[in-house]
């Protein structure tokens, strides 16, 4: 297995307004010797913008925002900025963000030339019900029962909504064009998908439909060890290495207490990431302190950024969604272990 170093807590909530009920969740970009942490800040009654904090090497914070950087400021995003991600495609920063109005959750994006001045190009995540989604997914036959059971908008049998989408979380992008694409990983549970285009104007209604009746050739990972047996979703961006695309994502498991929410790794291929190279049978790491099994969300690790320095892979996480804590290991190490695991079965 592979030696996993958990640095402990990095940040925590303070007592100013945008961010006293948590912290978590972080984007993380390096540049030179800094690392960008833009982080899910979480207020009373559970509405999200997202702050920003700067360290000095991996685990040094420097500077850290009193205002955040991005709030709410349209309809569909009302209730929350929710769990950034981001990465740099040329000369351009992609931040993706689930914006959530309260019902709806959506990957939304946001882009910008200097981590300073972001530019909100809102929803591209599909805006599809659930009910359009499951006529187009079963077109060709039946699908998986767990889409339809954990994706039922069970909420409109109580509330007189007028437009209840297909919850669709965990935008992130791939951070470079593949064979001249854009490629983004997505969730709709219990599976991640793979979304490829050319430009953002492709994503119309009219794609998406086309995508959902072809849902099977879309899905990357699905469910298979018991730590991810309940569902699993995307996590850091993938980071290029010989071996492939190193995928740290999440997985969920169900237990007497709850689900637990553990980090995990893949490996894609580079020129086609849809096909799964190797995957870790155990979980990367999962909660095992007092600030990972108990706060708003216990037994909770959620990585979402990473960064290497040398050697060395810093994983940032949510930590029982409350906090945030870093994790460290050898990236080659990794990869040495990945590579044990090489086809669709593990072995």
């Amino acid at each position: 297995m592979v030696e996993v170093k958990k640095e402990g807590i990095l940040i925590e909530k303070t007592t100013l307004g945008f961010e006293n009920e948590g912290v978590l969740n972080p984007a993380a970009i390096r540049e030179g010797e800094y690392v960008h942490l833009f982080y899910r800040a979480v207020r009373k009654g559970n509405y999200s913008g997202i702050g920003y904090c700067k360290l000095k090497g991996a685990l040094t914070v420097e500077e850290r925002s009193d205002t955040p950087v991005l709030f709410a400021q349209a309809e569909y995003e009302s209730h929350g900025l929710e769990d950034p991600r981001i990465v740099k495609i040329e000369d351009l920063y992609y931040l993706t963000f689930t914006a959530y109005d309260g019902i709806n959750a959506l990957g939304s994006l946001a882009t910008s030339s200097d981590l300073v001045h972001w530019d909100k190009k809102g929803i591209i995540a599909p805006q599809i019900t659930y009910e359009e989604f499951s006529r187009l997914a079963e077109s060709k036959g039946a699908i998986n029962e767990k889409y339809l059971r954990y994706n039922e908008p069970w909420y409109s049998r109580e509330k007189q909504v007028e437009k209840i989408y297909l919850w669709d979380k965990n935008v992130i992008f791939f951070p470079r064009r593949i064979n001249g694409k854009l490629h983004f990983l997505h969730r709709v549970r219990p599976d991640i998908q793979l979304v490829a285009f050319t430009d953002l104007e492709e994503l119309t209604p009219e794609f998406w439909q086309k995508y959902f009746m072809h849902l099977d050739a879309c899905i990357v990972l699905s469910p298979k060890h018991k730590h991810e047996v309940s569902y699993l979703g995307g996590g850091c961006p993938p980071i290029e290495t010989e071996q492939g695309w190193l995928i740290i994502y999440h997985g969920v498991h169900d237990t007497t207490k709850g689900y637990v929410y553990s980090a995990c790794a893949a490996l894609l291929d580079l020129e086609n990431p849809q096909k799964e190279i190797a995957r870790l049978p155990y979980a990367l790491f999962k909660p095992e302190h007092s600030w990972e099994l108990r706060g708003e969300v216990n037994n909770v690790c959620f990585p979402t950024g990473a960064v290497v320095f040398d050697d060395t892979l810093y994983i940032y996480y949510g930590a029982a969604d409350e906090r945030i804590a870093t994790a460290s290991l050898s990236l080659s190490a990794l990869l040495t272990e990945l590579l044990l695991y090489t086809g669709k079965d593990g072995n």
